[in-house]
């Protein structure tokens, strides 16, 4: 950090620390709730990546979750069994399969989305338009960061 802020620097770093060992914690009481108790962390992440719009085949929301096919059949069978997904094969091609939500889990999406909507809004809260963009930029790349550090390992 040569040049940089010293008293930012150390600031920043207690923030992103605290966030990121927090952050899982905070979402899980706050979108697994009773109706919902049943869920997990992980379920919660699975159904926001199957979404609501159209059926999806199992790599292309492995991918975005960056998970194996594999890993995801585990949290797909058990989100089949509790009823909050569907699968469906083509009709074209009967070893694809189709993942959409049900009811109850478009449901469980729409939670979860207002807990992401309420968290973003608390971030951005007493902005002004010059500190959003500071924020996203920021963030942005700090999250390039991450991804390709997660490249290397």
């Amino acid at each position: 950090m040569e040049g940089k802020n010293v008293g930012a620097y150390e600031t920043l770093n207690e923030v992103l620390v605290n966030l990121f060992r927090d952050i899982t914690d905070i979402e899980q009481k706050a979108i697994i709730t009773s109706e919902y108790r049943e869920l997990t962390n992980n379920d919660m992440h699975v159904i926001e990546a199957i979404g609501i719009e159209e059926p999806k085949n199992m790599s292309t929301i492995a991918k975005k979750l960056s998970v194996t096919v594999g890993t995801l059949t585990i949290s797909m069978n058990s989100l089949v069994k509790k009823g909050y997904v569907v699968r469906r094969r083509s009709e074209e091609d009967r070893r694809v399969v189709f993942i959409s939500l049900s009811e109850k889990g478009r449901n469980a999406y729409f939670h979860h989305k207002r807990f992401h909507e309420q968290m973003i809004q608390g971030a951005i809260d007493g902005l002004t338009e010059e500190e959003l963009s500071a924020l996203v930029k920021a963030l942005t790349k700090l999250n390039s960061w991450f991804r390709s550090f997660e490249k290397d390992y």
